[in-house]
């Protein structure tokens, strides 16, 4: 499953390079999310350095989580700005596409983005795998709000988009906000004002999810207990922020049911949702031509996101 995971996304990276018109892929500024004091770590990580054997579209390596900063293109942002977290399995980070390409389609609509570089889950690297990029999303998010005036940001529209297990990330901030995996010298609150789910992992109900998220993050044989803590629609409240779902009917990866299970939960806790389901794009909703409507999933985004008031 892993290696059929990796040749989907290996396709749909060279597709989108041989796609997107050539422009800087260089962030304005680059943030360290701890400043040298990462929680749970095992030894003493030093910031990354590019690892000549990786290239953008797809990373396996990251001992310190960091974020990328694109800021709005143009003024047709109202002060929301949004958390970007690639996908992978939990194995590594698809950058070029869900990252660096997602930032500038935000940079172009007005919103500031912010790429998460977040640590994967490692025995190896961290004490506690399970929590390790929960811990970063919460401290990317705090990040984000804290220093909201220097960004010229609201910090009540602040959202985090997520893709594939980065979804399933996004999801795991929007339902575990308030836990408390590590100290942060930031005051305020770690929960997105809304949430962007791609294709998102959702359930680690062995029957639904991605087996080889679960095995990266949870364990292959976790007990109930921690798999219905990691099973967001199981965590939803009426607190849990709106959030808006995109899937595919032939994702061969994640089943399009993780997407209605979270919408499903959601709804029934009275919090505002929307759910797209496209009858093709497999997993990576690759664009195959102008007329397949799952090209479309990012202006029914900015509609969404319109409507809410969170994009003039």
């Amino acid at each position: 499953m892993r290696r059929h995971f990796f040749k989907i996304f290996s396709v749909l990276s060279t597709a989108i390079l041989l796609s997107t018109p050539a422009a800087s892929q260089e962030p304005q500024k680059q943030i360290e999310l701890f400043n040298g004091n990462i929680p749970g770590a095992i030894g003493n990580p030093k910031p990354d350095k590019p690892d000549p054997s990786q290239n953008q579209f797809w990373i396996t390596t990251v001992s310190t989580p960091s974020l990328a900063y694109y800021p709005a293109a143009n003024d047709n942002g109202n002060g929301t700005a949004i958390v970007v977290c690639p996908g992978g399995g939990y194995a590594g980070l698809t950058y070029m596409y869900e990252g660096i390409e997602t930032a500038k389609w935000l940079s172009s609509k007005g919103i500031p983005a912010f790429v998460l570089k977040y640590r994967l889950p490692s025995d190896k690297t961290m004490k506690d795998r399970k929590n390790g990029p929960l811990q970063d999303v919460q401290q990317a998010i705090r990040y984000v709000r804290a220093n909201a005036k220097e960004y010229g940001i609201n910090p009540s529209q602040i959202g985090v988009i997520g893709f594939s297990a980065g979804g399933h990330l996004a999801s795991v901030v929007s339902t575990h906000y308030n836990d408390e995996v590590y100290k942060s010298e930031y005051n305020v609150s770690a929960r997105p004002d809304f949430s962007i789910l791609i294709y998102p992992v959702i359930t680690m109900d062995t029957a639904y999810t991605h087996g080889g998220s679960r095995e990266a993050l949870i364990g292959k044989d976790a007990d109930k207990a921690l798999t219905d803590k990691f099973s967001s629609e199981k965590q939803v409240t009426k607190d849990t922020p709106p959030a808006f779902l995109v899937h595919a009917l032939d994702d061969k990866l994640v089943p399009y049911a993780n997407s209605i299970m979270y919408a499903d939960a959601l709804r029934k806790n009275g919090v505002q949702c929307e759910l797209h389901l496209y009858a093709a794009g497999d997993h990576g909703l690759r664009i195959k031509a102008p007329t397949d409507t799952q090209a479309f999933w990012r202006e029914a985004c900015e509609k969404w996101l319109r409507m809410n008031n969170w994009l003039k």
